[in-house]
């Protein structure tokens, strides 16, 4: 089975002034089709940099990247363009949606650019996506009618509209306290058991042993890559903490409220 994604030795420098930023430093990645796989690593890792070039938002300096077998580098410009649009999906830590507009709307947006054909119930679909990440009953609501951790369940059905067989997601917990990080990641957990490969980049242990495999990088590198030993169950979890109205009558918000970390 060849992998979904794998980059053989990949560079990426950024010129800031009369400065040379080594971003990644020869980085070696494989990723087989249906894996969760947690990127960690501290501020100035890489870890974000390796995000974008896996997704197509940025290419690489040196190296090769593979995604299906075929080098990315010597795609076209519209063949990139169809991967950003159909083989990945994108979630990101501060959810990006459109204010003032509803939960579906924000989730068909990304169909309005897709000229393909592929897709021919566009609202069907984006109602289908909502109901994949349990909310169906929430599709008329704008994102100040929902909460922080609703409001990531739309961007992660955002990124499920287009069918993608790849998600890749940038912090998807960083803006939520502890319980509703966990009812975010049943979601993965979710949709990870359906058979989409997921890319998670996090910096909090406990949520990546929700994943599968942690991969670590330092400087640019990758220093260590392993299977979760102990896989954390998001459902088992999420059921054993108490209410939300009880962590707040306990004077507790988990990592600081829905505010921040």
């Amino acid at each position: 089975m060849k992998p979904v994604i794998e980059t053989r030795g990949i560079t990426k420098e950024y010129r800031v002034g009369e400065v040379i930023v080594r971003a990644l430093r020869g980085v070696d990645l494989t990723v087989q089709g249906g894996e969760f796989v947690a990127i960690m690593g501290a501020s100035g890792s890489g870890k974000s940099t390796l995000m974008n070039l896996v997704g197509c938002l940025d290419a690489a300096t040196s190296g090769d990247y593979l995604l299906d077998g075929a080098d990315v580098s010597q795609l076209t410009r519209d063949q990139y363009a169809e991967i950003r649009n159909h083989r990945i999906g994108f979630v990101f830590q501060g959810y990006n949606l459109l204010s003032r507009t509803s939960a579906v709307d924000n989730v068909e947006l990304p169909l309005f650019y897709d000229h393909s054909g592929r897709i021919k119930d566009s609202r069907g679909s984006a109602i289908r996506a909502l109901e994949r990440v349990g909310l169906g009953d929430r599709i008329n609501h704008e994102p100040n009618e929902l909460s922080g951790g609703e409001q990531q369940r739309v961007s992660i059905a955002r990124a499920l509209v287009n069918e993608p067989a790849i998600i890749l997601a940038d912090e998807p917990t960083g803006n939520l306290d502890s319980r509703t990080s966990v009812d975010v990641m049943t979601v993965f957990q979710e949709l990870n058991e359906q058979g989409i490969t997921i890319l998670l980049v996090t910096h909090e242990p406990d949520i990546a042993e929700y994943t599968k495999r942690i991969v670590v990088l330092r400087d640019g590198h990758i220093i260590s890559d392993r299977a979760v030993a102990r896989r954390r169950d998001a459902r088992s979890d999420l059921a054993a903490m108490p209410a939300q109205d009880d962590l707040y009558v306990e004077g507790a918000s988990g990592r600081g409220g829905s505010g921040g970390e």
